[in-house]
Parts: C-alpha cells; structure tokens; sequence
C-alpha cells in the first residue's frame, strides 16, 4: 500500500507555509480569479510563485484552483491567467469546465490536470474518459461511498488518481453545483461568490397559508434545515486506504492558520500511525479523534462513505461553529534565555529544549487577547503531545509591559516559561 498524500487548503501565503509546516503533502489555492472562492484572500501570482517555490525545496506540492463554470467573457482572461501560471509551473490545475481542460493542455502542457469534484465524478466510466483525454487525477463526488470508490479504483489504469474529501464542511447540493446563493442574492456559488444561504434560517410555509408553519423540526429561531454537520473521517484511515484514495483532501480555503496547523497535524499522525503500524494507530485512535475536535467545526459526520445519510447527519437548531480553541498568533521570532543570559538560537539542543528553566521570548503578530499569567498551549509540528506554557510578560513594540493584547493585528512580545520555537502557533484552550 502506498501512503496517500495529505491535501491541505491554503487561503493565503502564511497558511500555506504552515500547512506545509505541519504536515501536508501538497496544498491547494486559488489566484485572484477562476478559483470558486471569490471572498478568500487568495494569491497573487508572485504569491503563487513564491509559494511553488517554498513547496518544491521541501519536495511538496502545489496545485491551483481553475475550476468556475466559465463563460464567454472568461475565457480571454483564462488563457492570460493559464499562460502565466504556466511559467510558474505549479504542479497541478483543478479544473471542472472542459473548455478549460482543453485550454490548459494548450497553453500550460507542463502543468498536469486534475478533474475537480465539481464536474459530478461518480463512476469508473468518467474517470476513464478524463484519463483519454490527459487528466492525471480525478476527484470524486462527494456523494460517493468507498465501496463506490473502490470499484472504481478497480475499473481505472493503476496510474490514474483518485482524490477525495476527508475532511471539512459539506455542501447542500450535489457535488458543490449550488443556484441557491445565485438566486437568493444574485452572487453564483459557480463562479465563486457563494453566500452560503444553506445556513440560513428558515421555515417551511405552504403558500396558501401564509403564517401557518409545516411540522418541520425547529427551535422559537426557526430552522437550519439545509445545515450539514461537517465531514470528518480520521477514525477511518484503514478503510480509505483499502478504497484505494491516493489523495485525502481537506476543505477549507478561507479557514484560519490554527484550522490548518491543527488538522494537518491530527491527520498526519493518524496516516503515519497506520502505516507503521495498524495497532498503533487503533491504540492511538481516542486521541486522533480527540486533537481533532479543537478546531473549529459544526460536529461531525462522515458524509456519504457508510452509505445515504441520515438525518443525523444535519443540524436543526443552530449554524454556529464549535470554537473550544481560540488562536492566538504564530510566532514570526524567538529569543531564548535562561537566568539571565540570551542562549543563542542555533546552540540549543534537544535537551535544552526540555529544560524547564529555559524561557522563550515570541515575536507575533497577536490575533486574539490574552493575558499575562495566562496558560497557553503551543501547537508544534510532530508530536500530538499537549505543551502548556504560562506566560510571564507581554509586551509592545516600544518594549513597554502590557497586562494583556487587547487589540487583534498588534505586534508583541510575549515571554513564556519554557521552550517555543519559531513558526510554532499558539492557542488557548476550554480548559487553559
């Protein structure tokens, strides 16, 4: 069995070296257009450029987003955007339009082509035809079973790539191909302007009893009827390796730094646990599940894998976001001392990290407030291990002692007890 990769989302530059940071394989982006995420930061491409280059010393890689449903106006702009991105030479191209497919064989022959999702994969003979025309991977509907995609697995050239979804919010409509946003606020989910309008509230009435309201399951708010709980598979690494997935992908391009670095961990532990070991990873599976749950998510489900969803499946009674763990910042620098004396960086060794004397000063840009004497944790690539830290004394850039950071995107300085190293981010927790 090979080990798949590990598909991260990437919202911006710094996400995507954190992505990298923590665990991913590859990621994902999108540029400034084309890419279905309209109200995302996205990339430049100089950013793009940037980004290809951090992930290819690392021997990872990147693919970028192309994947609107074009229309005519588009199309002059695309083959622009395609022909620049060729010189970049990321190492992908998720598409779903055909007109695209074939533009980007034209004019960035060296990039490969990845089916996205949004082009309703769901059976061997669609794979097969992307595969004739020169698609390398092909990602699945999300309404797919793995038994489904192991025939399918079954039924495709060994070489040809399956991507799935693992992880992250699902959509109400079929493999993403929403109107809903469209027709409600006029801004088309196909072009990358989704409102998200399925998690609205709402009431069902039928129209020649205006006021009188159907036996739906709701709350004195009305209900979310549309609302999905979120996609979550890591107490299932064997079988999605059994499917035969090369690539387990995870949503999220406009998710937070924290998001990323904390999934990207849990299920980098998760598939290297398994490979070494099967029992291993059952052993360690609680605590899998458990590291998973501090990101931000609407509770968990494992979509269409097991079969139809029930209606557990949905949420009924609220669209908010489970925020146990608020992020902090990601540490830019680090100065470490012990007594009185500075330690420089390069001579610290293993040993020294673990010395309880040792103190870190981080720089960060702080995006949520805390105090000093605080207990907050550090979140580092590696080990699942919790690593607590009390913090002795903040301060701003004029080097004057702060009791907290109340205010989101200030520069500190911020002394813990113990070691932090640099791109390390931090969090507080429930219980901190």
């Amino acid at each position: 069995m090979k080990k798949p990769e590990l598909l991260m989302p990437a919202g911006n530059l710094e996400i995507l070296k954190t992505a990298f940071n923590f665990g991913a394989d590859a990621v994902y982006l999108g540029g400034d257009m084309y890419g279905l995420r309209a109200k995302a930061h996205n990339f430049s491409n100089e950013e793009i450029a940037e980004g290809v280059e951090f992930a290819h010393k690392l021997g990872k890689k990147v693919y970028i987003t192309v994947n609107i449903t074009a229309h005519n106006y588009d199309i002059e702009g695309i083959k622009k955007y395609l022909k620049e991105l060729a010189v970049i030479a990321p190492d992908g191209f998720i598409i779903s339009d055909p007109g695209v497919f074939m533009l980007a064989a034209e004019l960035a022959p060296n990039v490969e082509r990845h089916i996205s999702t949004q082009a309703n994969n769901v059976n061997y003979l669609d794979y097969n035809f992307w595969y004739k025309l020169g698609a390398t991977r092909v990602v699945s509907a999300r309404e797919l079973s793995l038994a489904e995609i192991k025939e399918i697995r079954a039924n495709i050239p060994e070489d040809m790539e399956i991507e799935s979804f693992i992880h992250g919010a699902m959509c109400i409509s079929y493999s993403g191909r929403c109107l809903l946003s469209n027709y409600l606020t006029g801004r088309d989910a196909n072009l990358g302007e989704c409102t998200h309008p399925c998690r609205w509230r709402y009431h069902l009435v039928e129209e020649t009893r205006p006021g009188v309201y159907m036996p739906v399951e709701e709350n004195e708010r009305g209900t979310y009827i549309f609302n999905s709980r979120d996609l979550c598979m890591i107490d299932h690494i064997p079988e999605i390796v059994d499917a035969g997935i090369n690539s387990l992908k995870v949503e999220g391009r406009m998710k937070t730094a924290l998001y990323v670095a904390t999934v990207a961990r849990a299920y980098r532990n998760a598939i290297d646990s398994y490979f070494e070991s099967p029992e291993e990873y059952a052993k360690n599976a609680a605590l899998f599940a458990e590291e998973i749950t501090k990101c931000t998510n609407r509770q968990f489900t494992t979509g269409f894998y097991f079969g139809k969803p029930s209606s557990d499946a949905q949420i009924y009674d609220s669209n908010d976001y489970n925020k146990d763990y608020i992020y902090l910042g990601t540490v830019l620098k680090t100065r470490y001392f012990i007594g009185d004396n500075e330690i420089p960086a390069a001579s610290i060794s293993d040993d020294m990290m673990k010395n309880s004397d040792i103190r870190s000063e981080c720089e960060l840009i702080q995006k949520n407030k805390f105090c000093k004497g605080d207990l907050i944790e550090r979140l580092a690539p590696g080990s699942l291990e919790k690593q607590e830290r009390r913090v002795l004394m903040i301060k701003n850039e004029a080097g004057e002692e702060m009791e907290s950071c109340p205010h989101a995107s200030q520069r500190i300085f911020v002394t813990v007890q113990g070691y932090i190293a640099q791109n390390d981010l931090l969090r507080v927790g429930p219980n901190d």
